[in-house]
């Protein structure tokens, strides 16, 4: 993969965004630290997160960086599905440090442009609500399930907005994926033919 340059929209310096692989274990660890810092409930320790992302990495994969200089600040990944038309992004994680900044937009237009040179022609997430950020949890879903996703209200700062902004739309919602009250809300977005 061609290394993809960016500059921040803080006026910061430039972000460099490249192609991770299996073997690179000094980037894996900083990105399962990244991962660990950010989801703690899902990843209480770095090996957890090291483990998830050793499952993950195989050549249906792609684990993209974003290095200010040498250190990793960012990383977004996706694995194939449904053979190589559907790929589901994960994980994308932003060292908070560096939140705020278009790094976040940046590696998910990077991930877009990859996916669409291997034929990816949708891309979907789920993005838990396990903290009652949105106006999905704490309450019963079923049986009017799209009722409330058209209602959906943002409370505390979730990122299913960050992923609209993206371009991503919300297509379900998992009631009671994580617990009772905690569901997970299903997006994608399709791949347009041409890089923009």
């Amino acid at each position: 993969m061609k290394e993809t340059c960016y500059n921040g929209v803080d006026g910061g310096g430039e972000v460099n965004i490249e192609r991770i692989l299996s073997t690179d274990r000094k980037a894996i660890k900083r990105v399962a630290s990244m991962m660990s810092e950010t989801w703690p409930q899902s990843y209480p320790t770095v090996e957890k997160a090291i483990a998830e992302l050793d499952d993950f990495l195989h050549e249906n994969s792609v684990l993209l960086v974003a290095k200010e200089k040498d250190n990793i600040i960012g990383a977004i990944g996706a694995a194939a599905q449904y053979g190589h038309t559907g790929w589901e992004l994960h994980p994308l994680v932003v060292d908070q440090a560096h939140r705020g900044k278009g790094i976040g937009t940046a590696l998910v237009a990077e991930l877009e442009d990859s996916m669409r040179a291997k034929g990816c022609v949708s891309l979907h997430l789920g993005t838990d609500d396990e903290f009652s950020k949105t106006s999905l949890a704490d309450t019963d879903l079923y049986p009017d399930v799209f009722e409330h996703i058209k209602r959906i209200k943002n409370l505390k700062n979730h990122p299913y907005e960050f992923y609209q902004k993206c371009g991503f739309v919300i297509v379900g919602v998992i009631p009671d994926a994580n617990g009772l009250g905690k569901p997970d809300i299903m997006m994608a977005k399709r791949m347009p033919l041409q890089k923009r």
